[in-house]
Parts: C-alpha cells; structure tokens; sequence
C-alpha cells in the first residue's frame, strides 16, 4: 500500500488563505502568551492581523472566509485563558455606555433574546449584543464561496428546522419573521442521510480496510443481505457474524417486555451487538461512528434502546420485524443552513444592516457589517468582543469584555442575558451560588465539525452514482453532496458541470481510554483543538483520491476551497440513558442552571438539554419571562 504524496494530493495548491489564517492564529497566541495578564499585546496583534484581513476585504464580510472556520483562531484563547487557566485580567476601562439589556453571544438564542425583549419592554429598549467571533449567528455559520465565479452557499453547523417539534411560541416567532417551513419544503430537492436521491452508499478506505471500495446502496440500518456483506473487506469471521445477525430467527424472543427494556437501556449499543448479536470486533467497528454527525457521539455512548430508536438494527432479536424509518427526517432547510433564519432575525432588529429583506430573498441579500454596531441604533451587534465578567449591581449589571483592539472595557446594563454556553458561565459570574455553577459545569458540551469542500463539478459523483456516503474508517464520518435548495431566494442550476459543495459531517472519536461520556466529550475537544487546518485538508484531499479518483476526479485540480468549521463546544449536552439518572421535574442540572442570577438570566440550547433551534428560541423566551420587571428609570435613557 502506498500512500499518495502530498504533491500528488495538491497540498502545494493555493486554495484557500491558509497561510493567513493559521498566521492569524499564531499572532493571537503568542499575544496571549505575553499579555494575558495585561493583554498589551493583543492590539498589536489585531492590528496587524486586521491589515492583513482588510488586504483580502473579508474584513467587511465574514461569510467569505475559507480555512479554519467556526470557532476560528482568535475567538476562544482569552476564554481558554480565564476558564483553563485562571487567567487575572487588569482593571477594565469605564465606560459610558449604558444599556437596558446586553446579551453575551449574538447566536439563535441571544438574537431571539433581543427580540422577545423589545417584545416585552418595548421596541425603543436599547440593546447591545456581544460576539466573541467574528461573525454572528453562533453555530449557525454562514459560509459563501465564489472561487468558481457564482456564489455556491454551504453549511456552516446549525442547519435543520425540525418543524414537527415547534412549540407555539416557536411557530409564533417564525411567523413573524416570514418563515414558512412547508413553502421551504417544496423549494427543496435535497434530502441527506437515509432519504438521500441515490439512497446511502459507504466508503471503505485502503488505509483502514486494506482496499479502496465504494459500496452503493448500502446501510447498515437495512436488512443487509449474504451479498451486501459479501463486499465488505473485514474478516471472514466478521462478515459470517454479520450474517447470523442480519438474517438469523429471533434468539431473545422469551424475554418478557420489561427484561429487554432494562436490557437495552443499561448496555451500549456496540456492547449489545457484541454480546447478544454476536459480532466480532471488526464487525462492531462498522457501527462506531455511525452517530458522529446527527448526535456527536460515539455508539459506545449510547444505549442500545437509544440506537434501536434511531433505526438500527437489534429489535429483530426479540422477535420484532425488521422495519425502516418510514418518517424519515423531513426538515426545512436554507442553502446555508440556519444562518438564514440568523439573518432574518438580524435584519428585524437592525433594519439598517440590511433594508427589505424578506424571508424569500434573505439567502441572498446583501448585509452591512459596519452597520452592525451603529452609534445610537436601539440594537448594536458588536463583534470580536470576548466577555469575562458579569456582575450584579445596584442599578443592574456591570459586563467587562476585550474588544477587538485589545482593551478590556466595562459597560452597564438593566439586564444582561447568558447566551453563551453552560459550561463557561461560572467563570463569568464568579459569585453565583455553587450548586448552580455546578449544574452549569455538568453540562459538557458535544464537539462537532462541518468541513465543506467546493468541488469544480460533482461529475464523478454522479458518475459513480452516490450522493451520501459512510466512510466508518476516516476522521469524518460521512459526506454528502449538498444541492437542490431554492429557498430564500437562492438558486443554483442543477447541473453536473456546476460548482457544488461537499459537506463532510461528523465528529471526533474520543481516546479509547475515555470511559465515562465527560470524558470522552473533553477527549474528543482535545483531539480537535489540536488538528490544524493542513491536517484536515489533507484528509479531505485523501479521502476524495481514493472515493473519487477512480471516476475520474483530480484532488490537485478539482478541489477549488476548503472551508473547516470547527465546533470544540458544539451540541447542547442531552441526557443518556447510560450516564444519567432520572430527574425529578425542577431538578435537573439544565433547570438549576439557568436559574435567574440578580438581573441576569440564561438563553441558550443548553438551558434546554436539546440541541435544536427550537429550543433555543423557546429557551430565549423563557430567559426573557423570567428577567426581574425593574421599575427605576432604564439606564439608557
């Protein structure tokens, strides 16, 4: 087996401003490194950093940017610094600003937040939003790219509108925005994962499996047939083993109905199938990562019953019938993901950021980041702005935050609103009662990645006729092509020689050493953290030579961008039946932890324990409910 060069790869190619943004990225740190305690040197560095960005114009539009996306250098290491390391900063800066509410993290949730509070204290209150990044819209990134000439849009994390779950508020909220889910329906042709166009297929790798074979229209939820498991390259123990389970009679059929509910529900899935499936182990390893993408986690986190829900394979054992998801998963969906509805919500509250748009032309519009933070608006969106501290006071709030020129400033509000995640709040507001800032901390953020690789054409695709693909051996755990979205005014021409993005899905696979789901979530952040844009080019590039080279594609002229969107603290942490208990109502962890805190209170996924944008929004409205009605004149007036 020889591994292609990284010349023949195309690795040499300039694709992308990698060398950029992994320059950024070094600068920022070693300002850290020296200024942590007096952040002297950060300004220095955004200074230099900024000239560099305005040289490309992505100063001015952040969706544009390529390379390491997400949680990209310069948004997280003064964050890193106060929560891992216990990092002192200096006296802030006072400053004059005050306002009714400031919410901290300009994503779903903070956006929502601002909305319903207009809602509430009325449509003049004065807000100012604070983002860490450099973008707003929080996981729901937006990523354009325009390497091919036309405008190609991609997903940049958040993306799926599970409309069958919206609660009234949630349906309310979309309505007045102008979002129509079932109108979205029928302007989408895409559909990834089961109900793909050319159904599923998987990959085995030559690095893994010792041979480069596509497997079309294959799954391992289906009944796999002696033929389809023939062409699977383990062992011939495993495939054997593969056969007994798929196409066996029952053998736990005497068990009584309780017997396999407690059964199912206190084994892993990969436990399961090893135990009372009789897989071999390089059979089980099909299955590993086979929810990196929809739960971030590797099978062993999951219980078996959890996995049989999801529509794998297990329930014929007792006897059940062997079934497929019928629902499917029918989501409304924009071409880039929920940063539409993000947007929506920006261009309500900042009219002058982007005038007449509607939710029929908001994939396309046009918005104006310098007019994001407008002196003197009602609603200011500032960006690059990392906050530290949040304090009670007399007349409200105190945040202190490191604005993007490297000065820690101290601002003051009515209320102040958490929209960030669990886990870094107890850092934030230090003097909060500890069983709160320990069910913030149990709340461990689920790691995710969305690499999106514009390809010159999906020729070789279409040839090889696959259009969603399992790759059980690769860092990315599946990919998909991702076409046929006319929503918001967007348009693509559904041809084989165009353009078009290839989503790679998936998360990290913890260390193996990793026992309990805590520290398989941290062990999996570390591995993140660590890789660097290069690392997951070349993967990207790897993967496709041997997928794709054989219909044809060259990675060296064929691969035109690559966008990484990188989520250390992605999904909202949700209860598994292997590591947590049955709460009793009021006394989970996401309930005592976003309890109202003085005048502050907590919107966000998390303070749901679901990880969808439903919750987020309910979870906005809440947060906004439960604010103390404050009767002294507002502070911004």
């Amino acid at each position: 087996m020889t591994k292609p060069s990284d010349k023949k790869l195309g690795m040499q190619r300039t694709i992308t401003r990698r060398d950029f943004v992994q320059g950024a990225a070094v600068a920022t740190g070693a300002a850290l490194q020296t200024g942590a305690l007096g952040l002297p040197n950060i300004a220095t560095a955004s200074a230099s950093v900024g000239a560099t960005i305005q040289g490309t114009m992505a100063v001015d539009y952040p969706p544009i940017k390529t390379g390491m996306r997400g949680s990209h250098p310069g948004a997280y290491e003064i964050a890193h610094a106060l929560a891992r390391d216990g990092a002192k900063f200096p006296e802030p800066k006072p400053t004059d600003e005050q306002y009714d509410l400031i919410v901290v993290g300009a994503g779903i949730s903070g956006l929502a937040a601002a909305h319903y509070y207009q809602k509430r204290f009325g449509p003049n209150s004065k807000i100012l939003l604070l983002e860490n990044h450099d973008d707003f819209g929080g996981h729901a990134k937006r990523n354009e790219f325009h390497q091919s000439g036309d405008m190609v849009l991609s997903l940049g994390g958040t993306h799926n509108l599970e409309w069958w779950s919206f609660s009234e508020t949630v349906n309310q909220f979309m309505a007045e925005h102008g979002v129509d889910v079932q109108a979205m329906r029928k302007q989408m042709d895409f559909a990834y994962g089961r109900d793909a166009a050319n159904g599923q297929a998987m990959w085995f790798d030559e690095d893994t499996y010792g041979v480069n074979r596509l497997v079309t229209h294959f799954s391992l939820s289906a009944k796999l047939s002696p033929e389809d498991i023939d062409q699977i390259p383990i062992s011939d123990a495993g495939r054997e083993s593969l056969k007994r389970f798929y196409g066996s009679a029952p053998r736990l059929e005497d068990w009584t109905e309780a017997e396999a509910e407690e059964l199912l529900s206190s084994i892993s899935y990969p436990d399961f199938l090893r135990q009372y499936g009789g897989l071999t182990e390089d059979a089980v390893q099909l299955f590993d990562k086979e929810e990196h993408g929809s739960w971030g986690l590797e099978m062993r986190a999951i219980s078996a019953t959890e996995a049989i829900w999801e529509g794998y394979p297990g329930a014929h054992l007792f006897g059940d019938e062997w079934s497929e998801d019928s629902f499917g998963y029918p989501v409304a969906m924009w071409p880039d993901g929920n940063a539409s509805l993000v947007r929506l919500m920006v261009a309500r509250l900042m009219p002058h950021s982007a005038p007449e748009v509607t939710a029929d032309n908001v994939a396309i519009a046009h918005f104006d980041y310098a007019a994001l933070d407008r002196k003197n608006a009602n609603v200011r969106l500032r960006l690059n702005a990392t906050v530290i501290g949040v304090d009670n006071t007399d007349q409200g709030v105190s945040v202190t935050y490191a604005s993007s020129e490297g000065e820690l400033k101290q601002i003051s509000a009515r209320h102040t609103v958490l929209a960030c995640y669990h886990s870094v709040i107890p850092h934030l507001c230090p003097t909060m009662p500890d069983a709160q800032k320990a069910a913030l901390k149990y709340q461990v953020k689920v790691p995710m990645i969305l690499t999106n690789v514009l390809l010159r054409n999906s020729e070789a695709l279409d040839k090889l006729g696959v259009d969603a693909i399992s790759c059980p051996g690769r860092l990315h755990a599946r990919l998909f092509l991702f076409k046929g979205l006319h929503t918001g005014g967007y348009k693509r021409p559904d041809s084989a020689d165009e353009a078009v993005s290839l989503v790679f899905w998936g998360s990290i696979s913890p260390p193996e050493d990793a026992v309990d789901i805590r520290s398989q979530l941290r062990g999996s952040r570390k591995k993140l953290l660590e890789l660097s844009f290069e690392d997951f080019e070349r993967e990207v590039r790897t993967v496709l030579d041997g997928l794709l080279g054989p219909a044809g594609f060259d990675v060296a002229e064929d691969i035109l961008a690559i966008t990484v969107n990188r989520w250390p603290h992605g999904y909202a942490y949700e209860y598994m039946q292997l590591w947590d208990p049955e709460w009793k109502l009021g006394e989970a962890p996401h309930e005592i932890a976003r309890k109202t805190f003085g005048s502050v209170t907590i919107a966000n996924s998390d303070a749901g324990a679901s990880a969808y944008t439903h919750v987020a929004i309910d979870q906005a409205h809440r947060a906004i409910d439960e604010l103390p009605d404050k009767t002294d004149e507002s502070l911004a007036s």
